[in-house]
C-alpha cells in the first residue's frame, strides 16, 4: 500500500514537474528464433529530428568524445552465450563540428541486433540493458540506462523495475534528492536581460572627444567652420552646409560598421568568439603596439595620399551636397593617423566584449557624433571660435599620453590570449608589473623627465600637466598591492582588466574548471555557501559535454566573469555523466514519475536525477543561481556563448542576492 501511495503521489506531480524535460528517443526490443536454441535480440531506437545516437565504438582520443552506446546482458556460463558482438548498421560517419572529430552516429531510426545461444533449455526471460546518451547541435542529455525483459516466447517489455523492491532506505534517499526550489514565479523564463547599448555609445562619444584634441583634428575645426560660414554668399546656405558636413561625418563612421553586420549575419558566432580567439587577440596586441609607437612620434600611420587628394578634388569639382560629403570623407582620411588608433581601441573593445555588430555601430555612432558636434555648434555660434585654445605643443602631449594608454591596452589583448591558452607568460602579477612600468613612464613624461621626437623644450609645466602626472602616480601607487599575495591584491576598481586572481605566480589551491574552486557535491557546496554567506551557482555539466567546455573556455575565461565566479559565488559543478560508482551504502532505487524504477548506481546517475526532479531539465550545460534558502536569484540559463549576456545574468543574480 505504501509503494502504491508513493507511485500515485509521484505521478500526480509528474504532469507539471517534468513537463519541460526532453525525451527525444524511444526504445523498443524484440526477440526472434533463428534456429534450435539460437535467438536474435532486436533493439530499435527512434529519435526525434535533429537528435543523434552514437555508435558503440568508442573514440580513440583523450579529448572530449561522444558517449558510446553500450549493451549488457545477464548471461552467465549456465544461462546463455553471446554469439559475436552486438551488430549495428552503417550509420553516418562524418566530421562533427560539436566534438571537432570524426564520429559515427545514427538518426531517425536505428536497429541493433545480438545473436545468443541458450545453454539453459528452461530459460524463460533474458534481461538486457542499454546505456546511451543523445545529443543535438547544442546540447547532450545525461546518459541513461534502459532495461528490458525479453521472453523466449517472443514477448519483450521494458523492465521498469519492481516497486516491491523499493525499501524505506530507498525512499529516504530519493526524498533527499528533492530540494524545495522557490522563486520560480519571479523568473518564469530562461531569458537574460536585453543588452543596453548606452554604455558603448558613451564610450564611443568619449573616444570622439579625445580624437578632437589630437593634432590631426583640432586645427581643422576653425578652418573648416570659417570656410563654410565665410565662403558662402548666402549665410543660411553656409550654415546649412556646415551642419550637413557634421551629419556626414557622423554617417561615415556609422557606415564603417556595416561590413561587420554582414559578418554577423553570415555567422553570428564570428564576432561573439573574438574575445577568446587567440589569433585575433594577438593581432590586436601587435596593432596596438604599432599604434602606440606611432603616437609616440616615431612614425605616422597614414592612408595613401592619393586617396585624400582624390576625395579633395571630388569635393571641389562636384560641389553641392555631394561635394560636402566628399569634404567629410576627406577629413576622415586625413585625420586617420590620429583617429585610427582610437577607432582600433573601440573596435577591439566592443567586439571582444561580445557586443557584436550592433554594439559596434552604437560605438561608432557615438564617435562620429563627438567629431561632428563642434563643426555644427561652431557654425551655429561662430563667436565661440575665439574661446578655443590655440594649437601648440599641448596637442602632441595629448597624442603621447594616448600612446601610453594604447600600450597598456595592448597587453590586455595579449593577456586574453595567454589566459585562454594557459601559456603562463602574462600572469596577474606580471601584467600589473607591466602596467606599473607604463604608469611610471607616463608620470615621468608628464613631469618633463622623458621626451619624444616631436616634443619641444618645456619652459614651464602647466597645471593641467602637473595634475595629470599626479593622478597617474596615484594610479601607480594603487596598483602596487596587486603584486602581493594578500587580500589587498584584488584591485576591485580594475575588475575585468588584469588576469583573474587565480592566474597568479603564487601557488593557489583550486581544482575546478579554469582553476576555480568548484564543489562536486551539492550538500558540501551549500554548507560552504552558508559559512561564507555567498550565493550558489549550480553548474550541471558533463565530462563529454562539448558545449560545457566551450562555455568554460570561451565565456567563463572572460576576466570579469571568472573574477565573479571566483570571489562572489560558490561554484558547484555536478557531472551528470560521471560513471564513478557510488559506495554500496549510497546506491539506491529511485521511483521515476512515469512509474519506472531507476537504479542510482553512479555519481552521474545521482546528479542527472537531481537536475531533472528539481529543475525539470535534463540537458547540459545548465546553470542555476540560488541562495542557501533554495530561492532562485535569476532565471535559469543554458548554453550562452554571448559573454556580455552571461555577465549580466551573473550580475543580476548577485544584485538580487544582496537585495534579499
Amino acid at each position: 500500500m505504501r509503494n502504491i501511495l508513493l507511485l500515485l503521489i509521484t505521478l500526480l506531480f509528474s504532469t507539471t514537474l517534468f513537463s519541460q524535460t526532453l525525451d527525444p528517443i524511444k526504445w523498443e526490443a524484440g526477440i526472434e528464433k533463428e534456429a534450435e536454441d539460437v535467438y536474435i535480440l532486436h533493439f530499435e531506437a527512434t529519435l526525434d529530428p535533429g537528435w543523434h545516437l552514437y555508435s558503440q565504438k568508442e573514440a580513440e582520443t583523450d579529448e572530449i568524445a561522444p558517449t558510446p552506446t553500450e549493451f549488457t546482458f545477464n548471461n552467465t556460463a549456465d544461462t546463455f552465450t553471446l554469439v559475436g558482438e552486438t551488430i549495428e548498421p552503417k550509420g553516418i560517419e562524418k566530421y562533427d563540428n560539436i566534438f571537432e572529430m570524426d564520429v559515427k552516429y545514427f538518426e531517425d531510426k536505428v536497429n541493433f541486433t545480438q545473436k545468443i545461444k541458450l545453454v539453459d533449455k528452461n530459460l524463460k526471460v533474458i534481461k538486457a540493458e542499454v546505456f546511451f546518451s543523445v545529443c543535438d547541435d547544442e546540447k547532450c542529455l545525461a546518459p541513461e540506462v534502459i532495461e528490458f525483459d525479453l521472453s523466449i516466447t517472443g514477448e519483450a517489455i521494458e523492465n521498469k523495475g519492481d516497486l516491491s523492491t523499493i525499501t524505506t532506505d530507498d525512499r529516504n534517499k530519493s526524498e533527499a534528492l528533492y530540494i524545495e526550489v522557490q522563486g520560480k514565479e519571479a523568473f518564469p523564463t530562461d531569458q537574460v536581460e536585453k543588452k543596453s547599448y548606452l554604455n558603448i555609445f558613451i564610450l564611443g562619444f568619449l573616444g570622439g572627444l579625445i580624437a578632437l584634441l589630437t593634432p590631426c583634428v583640432f586645427p581643422m575645426i576653425p578652418l573648416t567652420v570659417s570656410f563654410f560660414t565665410k565662403s558662402a554668399k548666402d549665410k543660411k546656405k553656409g550654415l546649412f552646409n556646415a551642419l550637413l558636413y557634421g551629419f556626414f561625418i557622423f554617417a561615415i563612421y556609422v557606415l564603417l560598421s556595416l561590413p561587420f553586420h554582414l559578418l554577423d549575419s553570415l555567422d553570428p558566432e564570428i564576432l561573439n568568439n573574438i574575445s577568446t580567439n587567440v589569433t585575433l587577440n594577438i593581432v590586436f596586441f601587435i596593432i596596438f603596439i604599432v599604434f602606440a609607437i606611432s603616437f609616440f612620434g616615431y612614425f605616422e600611420i597614414t592612408l595613401p595620399a592619393s586617396w585624400s587628394n582624390k576625395m579633395d578634388n571630388k569635393a571641389t569639382s562636384v560641389g553641392g551636397i555631394l561635394g560636402v560629403f566628399f569634404m567629410a570623407l576627406t577629413l576622415a582620411l586625413v585625420s586617420f593617423s590620429c583617429t585610427g588608433p582610437i577607432l582600433g581601441s573601440l573596435l577591439g573593445g566592443s567586439l571582444s566584449s561580445d557586443g557584436g555588430a550592433i554594439q559596434l555601430s552604437f560605438g561608432m555612432g557615438g564617435f562620429g557624433l563627438a567629431l561632428a558636434l563642434p563643426f555644427a555648434l561652431f557654425a551655429l555660434f561662430p563667436n565661440w571660435l575665439n574661446s578655443l585654445p590655440k594649437s601648440g605643443g599641448w596637442l602632441n602631449t595629448v597624442k603621447v599620453v594616448l600612446g601610453f594608454l594604447e600600450l597598456a591596452l595592448a597587453f590586455k589583448f595579449l593577456s586574453n590570449a595567454d589566459l585562454v591558452e594557459h601559456w603562463g607568460i602574462l600572469k596577474r602579477e606580471v601584467f600589473i608589473a607591466i602596467w606599473i612600468v607604463i604608469g611610471i613612464s607616463m608620470t615621468l613624461y608628464l613631469f618633463g623627465k622623458i621626451r619624444f621626437p616631436h616634443d619641444g623644450p618645456i619652459q614651464k609645466l602647466s597645471m593641467t600637466r602637473k595634475s595629470l602626472g599626479a593622478l597617474t602616480l596615484a594610479f601607480v601607487i594603487y596598483l602596487l598591492p596587486g603584486l602581493s599575495n594578500t587580500a589587498y591584491a584584488n584591485l576591485k576598481l580594475l575588475s575585468g582588466f588584469p588576469p583573474p586572481l587565480f592566474y597568479s605566480v603564487y601557488e593557489k589551491e583550486a581544482h575546478g574548471p579554469l582553476g576555480l574552486n568548484a564543489y562536486t557535491d551539492f550538500e558540501e557546496g551549500i554548507q560552504a555557501a552558508k559559512q561564507q554567506k555567498k550565493p550558489v551557482m549550480l553548474d550541471f555539466t558533463g565530462w563529454a559535454c562539448v558545449n560545457c567546455r566551450k562555455m568554460e573556455e570561451q565565456v567563463w575565461s572572460h576576466p570579469e566573469i571568472i573574477e565573479i565566479l571566483k570571489n562572489e559565488y560558490i561554484l558547484i559543478s555536478l557531472y551528470v555523466d560521471d560513471r564513478e560508482k557510488l559506495s554500496k551504502k549510497d546506491q539506491f532505487k529511485f521511483l521515476k514519475p512515469d512509474g519506472r524504477v531507476k537504479d542510482i548506481r553512479t555519481v552521474g546517475d545521482k546528479w542527472a536525477t537531481f537536475q531533472t526532479v528539481n529543475f525539470q531539465n535534463n540537458s547540459q550545460p545548465y546553470y542555476v543561481l540560488l541562495n542557501t534558502d533554495m530561492k532562485l536569484l535569476n532565471a535559469t540559463t543554458a548554453y550562452t556563448p554571448d559573454t556580455s549576456e552571461y555577465l549580466k545574468w551573473l550580475k543580476k543574480g548577485l544584485k538580487n542576492f544582496r537585495r534579499k
